[in-house]
């Protein structure tokens, strides 16, 4: 629920942020045929672990392309990455997230 929530939440509230998870579709990979999202929840922590520990911006961002998050039955590393869009949420520094999504660009096992 809370995956479908955090997803769905542009659809539910208004702003000019927002954009519907069709745009980002379209926006993202313009060829109908081609648009398969892999949505990923990262990092699946209890409610009582989640004040305790302390993840960084870049563990968050390599978990999201970890098989075992993924909520499809599919291995990702088996295929390749047209586009990607990443939803952080809470106080997260967009210098952090520059870092972490230029670290994830030159491993060899993400294409």
């Amino acid at each position: 629920a809370q995956i479908i929530s955090s997803i769905t939440a542009s659809l539910r509230f208004d702003g000019a942020l927002n954009v519907d998870l069709n745009e980002f579709q379209t926006n993202l990979v313009p060829y109908p045929r081609i648009h398969f999202p892999l949505a990923t929840y990262a990092p699946l922590v209890s409610a009582e672990r989640a004040y305790h520990d302390d993840i960084s911006v870049d563990q968050i961002t390599r978990a999201c392309f970890e098989p075992n998050n993924q909520m499809v039955k599919c291995d990702p590393r088996r295929g390749k990455y047209m586009a990607v869009c990443m939803l952080y949420r809470g106080d997260v520094v967009p210098k952090d997230v520059n870092a972490a999504i230029a670290s994830i660009k030159v491993q060899k096992g993400i294409q």
